[in-house]
């Protein structure tokens, strides 16, 4: 409905209040998915509809950001790393990215660093980089940050979030892969912070440079050890290192129960970096079999290996992130994971059993839906305000101005005075 001039009061205070909860963000990392489509994949609803616009489909469970991965040059990558998935060129990803975008969705790009797979346990130099001297790799993190950035940004891609790293929990640009000095490098020595940090700065630099609305992600997956999460961000403080957000991966059979790591990382993260965000830039759960590795967390006897445990995983993880407002994005890692209806091979050598898509026929798990209630309302504005909410939608809530369910639209009626979005629209009861 149009606005009357009357409501501009209202207008008014909605604008302080949308500038009191930071912006949302929920996806996932969609970084396959350029090859799901070349394969023929097939794509469900969970109720057997066939999706035809993925996209669509992601926008309606209310997601707005999706990220992808990049690796400096993966062609040196070992088939077995290749064959997981290690791919993503910056051809690749730029045109992936463009694709994100012009479907209107934010981009997240996760910067490895590496040919292959950074984590933990691998933070290698790429192969083109590692006769460099720590002076030299802080100019090339630079060069390259720098370079990389500028070439998506030019074919339509730009980045609205950067991760320098992935999951550097203990440093990165470790040395070539299996050098007896790499250990050195790692950040629990007392060297190691000050280069860490160096080699950070610089490509958070580039990234200010380059793309200067962009958000720039430290990330970690440390949610299951406190003391080190701890000890990590504090001496983040300490080397001065420019970030804005705090990325965290979260696989709960990895990483830790809800009411006690998660927890645990959270209020920390709350009482002693709230000028940071946080986001889980990695999170999934498996609905039938279990991920591959270690079981150190089982949660089977109240979030079994099925499609509702999944899902009643998804509720009870969102629920807790709810809680706090400096928790402002969700991320499932690889969502789009679907060997359904494939030509040829499988994409992957195995299947990736925390998906949100059933590889034996397509159909969405219901855990899909549930990722709505951390983003129930994804809108980019006022589009006006109304004393009643007369229109209609499949969404049966009623939510808060921080995206919070507050109640049924049966049951608005008995809303006490304040704003409130229906149905994607800003009302205000009186």
């Amino acid at each position: 409905m149009k606005m009357k001039l009357k409501t501009l009061f209202v207008i008014a205070f909605l604008s302080f209040g949308i500038g009191i909860h930071a912006q949302r963000y929920m996806g996932g990392d969609i970084s396959m998915y350029t090859k799901y489509k070349e394969a023929g994949s097939k794509y469900y609803t969970s109720s057997g509809t066939q999706i035809t616009d993925l996209y669509a489909f992601f926008k309606e469970q209310s997601m707005n950001m999706l990220r992808v991965r990049l690796f400096v040059d993966p062609t040196k990558a070992t088939s077995d790393q290749r064959s997981w998935g290690a791919i993503q060129d910056l051809d690749y990803v730029k045109k992936l990215g463009k694709e994100i975008k012009d479907n209107g969705f934010k981009l997240l790009v996760d910067i490895h660093y590496s040919d292959t797979w950074a984590d933990p346990s691998n933070q290698w130099t790429p192969d083109a980089w590692k006769s460099l001297s720590d002076d030299e790799l802080v100019t090339k993190m630079y060069d390259y940050t720098k370079e990389t950035l500028q070439v998506l940004k030019d074919y339509g891609a730009a980045p609205d979030a950067i991760q320098v790293g992935n999951e550097v929990s203990y440093g990165m640009l470790w040395g070539s892969v299996g050098t007896s000095t790499a250990n050195q490098k790692k950040t629990t020595y007392t060297d190691g912070w000050q280069r860490f940090a160096n080699l950070y700065n610089s490509a958070s630099k580039a990234c200010r440079e380059v793309c200067p609305g962009a958000k720039v992600v430290l990330h970690t997956e440390l949610i299951r050890n406190y003391n080190l999460l701890t000890e990590f961000y504090t001496n983040a403080t300490t080397y001065a290192m420019d970030y804005d957000v705090v990325g965290l991966s979260y696989y709960p059979p990895y990483h830790g129960t809800i009411p006690n790591q998660l927890r645990n990382a959270v209020r920390w993260l709350k009482n002693n970096k709230g000028t940071k965000e946080v986001w889980l830039v990695e999170f999934a759960y498996p609905a039938q079999w279990a991920l591959p590795g270690t079981t150190k967390y089982d949660m089977t006897s109240t979030y079994p290996y099925t499609d509702a445990g999944q899902a009643n995983l998804v509720s009870a993880v969102i629920a807790e992130l709810n809680s706090w407002d400096n928790v402002t994005g969700l991320f499932w890692w690889w969502p789009e994971a679907n060997e359904y209806g494939n030509t040829g091979s499988q994409i992957t050598s195995s299947w990736w059993n925390g998906t949100l898509f059933n590889n034996q026929n397509g159909y969405a798990f219901s855990a899909i839906t549930h990722l709505k209630e951390f983003n129930p309302t994804v809108f980019t504005g006022i589009d006006g305000v109304s004393a009643n909410a007369n229109e209609t939608s499949s969404d049966p809530n009623v939510y808060d101005l921080a995206g919070r369910v507050v109640s049924s639209k049966d049951a608005q009626g008995s809303l006490p005075k304040g704003i409130y979005i229906i149905d994607g629209k800003k009302h205000a009861v009186k």
